[in-house]
């Protein structure tokens, strides 16, 4: 029995609909005698063709259109295999291939199995994100992973806190967090990706490390909404929870009213926070004055070579850290790589170092 192949779409209300492939090959254009007809002036009157072959394998071939036919982005000549979850665009209009769909289906006519749709927009859709079931899979635990980095003493090299780190084992998905809070970004979804992320770390440290002080990464879509704090006090309270310290970006500094908040949420939940990422953007000294966080994170960009750097950098950077150590905070040095950067950053008046040379990312089934 063959499996049944739809395009999805979504209609203006962006409820996800789905027209069947009724008939093979599935003709697609502004042809009234199509099977798929699109009635948008982007789209050819003969446009494209999709077509299963004896294997049951999918192909879509652009019939020589005027404005292409798009996979995943990537303009198609000829025939090319295509696959569930493929974005497709027949001009300007796109669709999502998928099978054995339990959405709904859009009625046909009882003696005409013909689809018409009619398309008020001119732009290039982006309505669909390639990937976004599986990213879906993820942020319900599906390939779902995490490490943990030691955050070390500067002075006696005793492993101080760890620094969790979310990593996905989905095949389906890069493993690069970057790439997937791209994707999550692209979905407005970048907020979830984070905490999944978090609660997954949280949980599976819980038995490991209970009671050692453990830095979370956050997203600056998430530390000012309101259920933010409810899901860290969740966390909080898992049995052996570590003591969990939140890391905010530095560009929320900026916003010195919204910090005030966060930071007296916080407090409530009595979770510490440090800044993370200083001096890699508009750091300003101004901002942390206003709201002085438990840590201040150097960015690895200031730490890199700073044991060969001109005499005026190092003079900045050292300045940098009085500074900080004046309003009460602690400095971590990221991205210690080489014996000489520690060494530096030790003299300088850094507390606490985190890099390669003083431990590697490690699975959290390792710690």
């Amino acid at each position: 029995m063959r499996e049944t192949w739809f395009l999805e779409d979504l209609a203006a209300d962006s409820t996800r609909l789905t027209h069947r492939i009724l008939t093979w090959p599935c003709r697609i254009g502004r042809d009234p005698a199509g099977d798929l007809v699109i009635d948008a002036h982007t789209v050819s009157r003969r446009h494209a063709e999709l077509a299963l072959d004896a294997d049951g394998k999918l192909w879509l071939t652009d019939l020589g259109s005027s404005n292409g036919t798009r996979v995943n982005g990537e303009t198609i000549q000829g025939r090319v295999p295509v696959a569930a979850g493929d974005v497709v665009h027949f001009g300007q209009i796109d669709f999502r291939l998928g099978v054995d769909s339990t959405t709904r289906l859009v009625a046909t006519a009882a003696d005409d199995d013909r689809t018409q749709i009619v398309s008020a927009g001119q732009a290039l859709a982006e309505r669909f994100v390639r990937k976004e079931p599986e990213l879906l899979e993820l942020m319900r635990g599906q390939g779902l992973s995490a490490a943990a980095q030691p955050i070390v003493d500067a002075q006696g090299g005793t492993v101080w806190a760890y620094e969790l780190l979310g990593r996905c084992t989905h095949p389906g998905l890069p493993s690069s967090p970057m790439q997937l809070f791209v994707l999550a970004a692209k979905l407005k979804r970048a907020a979830e990706l984070s905490e999944a992320f978090r609660a997954y770390g949280v949980r599976a440290l819980a038995p490991r490390l209970s009671g050692q002080k453990v830095f979370v990464n956050t997203h600056p879509s998430e530390t000012f909404a309101g259920d933010f704090f409810a899901a860290l006090k969740a966390l909080k309270d898992v049995d052996g929870a570590p003591e969990l310290v939140v890391e905010v970006h530095e560009t929320a500094a900026e916003n010195v009213a919204a910090m005030r908040e966060l930071a007296a949420g916080l407090a409530d939940i009595d979770v510490p926070f440090a800044y993370d990422d200083f001096g890699a953007g508009q750091s300003r000294l101004q901002e942390l004055v206003k709201v002085p966080p438990h840590f201040v994170k150097f960015d690895m960009g200031l730490i890199r070579g700073l044991d060969q750097a001109p005499a005026a950098t190092q003079d900045m950077v050292r300045g940098l850290v009085r500074g900080v150590i004046g309003l009460g905070s602690v400095p971590l040095a990221e991205g210690v790589e080489t014996e000489g950067e520690a060494a530096i950053c030790r003299d300088m008046g850094f507390q606490l170092i985190q890099g390669y040379l003083t431990g590697r990312p490690r699975p959290v089934g390792e710690i």
